[in-house]
C-alpha cells in the first residue's frame, strides 16, 4: 500500500511538474531579485524625493517638470540608457497654487481648510466678501440673481446631513474575495477609484450657467463641498477647462462639509456671513506641450533585442496633496524595479523600458498619446513598426497596497504564463490570476490597440476612502513594506517577460474606434 501511496504521489507530482514545464524559470535569479528588493530596497529614498521633495505634480505644473527631471537623471545615475522627457503632444496650461487663505471673518474668526480647484483664476489679492446663499431649481431660479453677485462669494442652498463612519478607513483582500476573482467570468471594465460625489447633469449645467453669470458679474469665489469631504479630508481635482483656448474659469473653493454646512445654517437664519479669501494662481501657457519620462534597458539577445517589454505608471498628480498613494507610489515601484535589475546586471534578452505618464488624470493622455506615435491609433488601427515588436506592459497604479495578484484583461492565454510566474514569488503574494478586466489607468492605452497590458491587483488599503485624489495623498499613507513587496515582483514579471522565448499571447486586434467612442 505504501508502495501504492508513493507512486501515487510521484504521479501526481510528475503531472503538476509537466504542466509548469513550458515556462523556463530561471529560480536563482528569481532568488536574488527577492533579496535585492527586499533587503536592499531604495524606494522610499525614491518616493520621497516624488513628494516631500516635490510637492504636488499636476501636469504641465512646475512640480511635475521637477519630478520628471529628478526621475530622468535618477534613472541615468543607474545606468538605465536612453532618458528622456518625451513630448507626446498637446496638452494645454501649466497651472500653479501660490497662495491659499480662507477664513470667517463675521460673525466671528474662524480659518477654514480650503483648497481651489485646479485651472481655477485667483481673487487678484485679498478680499473680504459678503456670503450669498442662492436656490438653484431651473434656469428661472438663476435669473432671479442676476445683479446680486458682484462682490459676494456664492454658498449654494443645499444642505447635505453630515454622516459618521463606522467602517475602518482601511482594508486587504480577504482569501473569499481573492477567490472569487480568481473564478471569475470575463468583465467589462470598471472605471478605477471612486471619485467625488457629483450632480446630476441638470444640476451640474444650472452650476455652470452660475458660475458664468457670477464671472461675468464679479462675483469673487464659489464655495463646493459633498458629504464625502468629511473629518478634514477634501477630494478636490479640477474647476474647468485647461486647453490654450479655453476661457478663464471662475475661482471654485473646495471646503469640509462641515464648515460649508455651518456657513450655510447661518446665512439661512439671517446672520451676515463675511469671508477673506486670498487665493493667488499662475497660469504657464508658454509651452502647450506635455511630456512623460521614458528610459530603458536595451536588449542583449541578437534576435530578440528589439523587442519591448513595457512597465508603466503616471507620474502626475492632482494638486491637494504630493499624489502618494496616486501615483508617486507606482511610479517609484516602476523605478526601483529597473535599479533592481541594473543592480543585479541581469542581461535581459529583451528591452526593458519604462514610461512615467503625464495627463493620466485628465484621461490617460499621456499613455494615449505615447501608443498613438509608438505602436498604433486606436482610431484607424494603423499599426506602427512597434506594434509588432512589442510584447507586453505591466501597470501599477491602485495606491499603497501591496500585489495580490494581476488581472488578465480577459487575455485568457496568459492565465498559465503567469501562474506559474508567481510561483516562486508564493512566500511573498497568493498570485491571484483573475480573467477580470479592470479600468481607468494606463494599461488601456495599450490594451485598446490590441497589446498585452496589465495592471496588477493590489490591496485597497484606503485608497478610495482617504487618499485617492485627496489632501490626504501624502508620503505618511505609504506603507514601506507593501512598496518593496511590489517593486520585487514587477521587478521578478518583468525579468520572466524578457526572458522569454516567445512574446505574450495577443488578443483579437480590435476594430477601429472614432473619436469619442474609444471605449476604455
Amino acid at each position: 500500500m505504501k508502495k501504492l501511496l508513493a507512486l501515487l504521489l510521484l504521479s501526481i507530482l510528475t503531472l503538476s511538474i509537466n504542466s509548469f514545464a513550458q515556462e523556463k524559470i530561471d529560480v536563482s535569479t528569481i532568488e536574488k531579485i527577492k533579496d535585492e528588493g527586499l533587503n536592499r530596497s531604495q524606494i522610499m529614498d525614491i518616493v520621497f524625493n516624488l513628494t516631500d521633495a516635490t510637492g504636488n505634480r499636476l501636469t504641465n505644473s512646475p512640480g511635475y517638470t521637477k519630478a520628471a527631471n529628478y526621475a530622468k537623471n535618477k534613472l541615468t545615475s543607474w545606468g538605465i540608457q536612453n532618458a528622456t522627457i518625451d513630448p507626446w503632444g498637446e496638452f494645454g496650461k501649466g497651472w500653479e497654487l501660490q497662495k491659499s487663505y480662507l477664513a470667517i471673518t463675521a460673525p466671528y474668526y474662524k480659518p477654514l481648510q480650503a483648497y481651489p480647484k485646479a485651472w481655477c483664476g485667483g481673487t487678484k489679492g485679498l478680499k473680504n466678501a459678503d456670503i450669498i446663499a442662492v436656490t438653484l431649481t431651473d434656469s428661472l431660479s438663476l435669473e432671479s440673481y442676476r445683479g446680486k453677485l458682484k462682490g459676494k462669494i456664492i454658498i449654494i442652498d443645499k444642505l447635505d446631513t453630515y454622516k459618521q463612519s463606522f467602517k475602518a478607513d482601511a482594508s486587504r483582500y480577504t482569501e473569499e474575495e481573492l477567490s472569487k476573482m480568481a473564478n471569475a467570468e470575463p468583465t467589462q471594465p470598471r472605471t478605477g477609484g471612486q471619485m467625488q460625489n457629483r450632480p446630476g447633469a441638470g444640476a451640474m449645467n444650472l452650476i455652470a450657467s452660475l458660475k458664468k453669470l457670477a464671472l461675468s458679474e464679479g462675483a469673487i469665489a464659489i464655495l463646493s463641498s459633498s458629504t464625502r469631504f468629511h473629518d478634514g479630508t477634501l477630494f478636490t481635482q479640477g474647476g474647468g477647462g485647461y486647453k490654450g483656448t479655453d476661457p478663464e474659469n471662475f475661482l471654485d473653493i473646495v471646503i469640509g462639509i462641515e464648515d460649508y454646512n455651518t456657513i450655510l445654517r447661518l446665512v439661512k437664519a439671517g446672520n451676515q456671513v463675511k469671508l477673506d479669501a486670498d487665493v493667488k494662481v499662475a497660469f504657464q501657457e508658454k509651452d502647450l506641450q506635455a511630456y512623460n519620462v521614458i528610459a530603458e534597458i536595451p536588449g542583449t539577445d541578437p534576435l530578440l533585442k528589439n523587442e519591448i517589454v513595457m512597465i508603466g505608471a503616471h507620474l502626475d498628480s492632482w494638486h491637494t496633496g504630493t499624489g502618494a498613494t496616486d501615483n508617486a507610489s507606482g511610479s517609484a515601484v516602476m523605478m526601483e524595479a529597473l535599479r533592481i535589475l541594473k543592480t543585479l546586471k541581469i542581461e535581459n534578452k529583451r528591452t526593458i523600458r519604462i514610461g512615467l505618464w503625464s495627463g493620466e488624470e485628465q484621461g490617460l493622455l499621456g499613455s494615449r498619446g505615447y501608443v498613438k506615435k509608438t505602436f498604433a491609433d486606436p482610431t484607424t488601427m494603423q499599426l506602427l513598426g512597434d506594434h509588432e515588436k512589442f510584447s507586453t506592459y505591466f501597470n501599477i497604479d491602485n495606491g499603497t497596497g501591496k500585489i495580490r495578484g494581476i488581472y488578465l484583461q480577459g487575455n485568457a492565454a496568459c492565465k498559465d504564463i503567469f501562474t506559474q510566474w508567481f510561483a516562486p514569488l508564493k512566500d511573498i503574494t497568493e498570485g491571484t490570476v483573475t480573467i477580470s478586466n479592470t479600468g481607468g489607468t494606463d494599461h488601456l492605452a495599450f490594451d485598446a490597440v490590441g497589446l498585452p497590458g496589465f495592471q496588477f491587483i493590489q490591496d485597497e488599503i484606503e485608497y478610495d476612502t482617504r487618499t485617492h485624489h485627496s489632501n490626504m495623498d501624502v508620503y505618511d499613507h505609504l506603507i514601506e513594506a507593501d512598496l518593496k513587496q511590489m517593486a520585487t515582483i514587477v521587478a521578478s514579471f518583468v525579468y520572466d517577460a524578457s526572458q522569454r522565448d516567445e512574446k505574450l499571447p495577443r488578443k483579437e486586434l480590435p476594430k477601429p474606434r472614432p473619436a469619442g467612442q474609444r471605449g476604455y
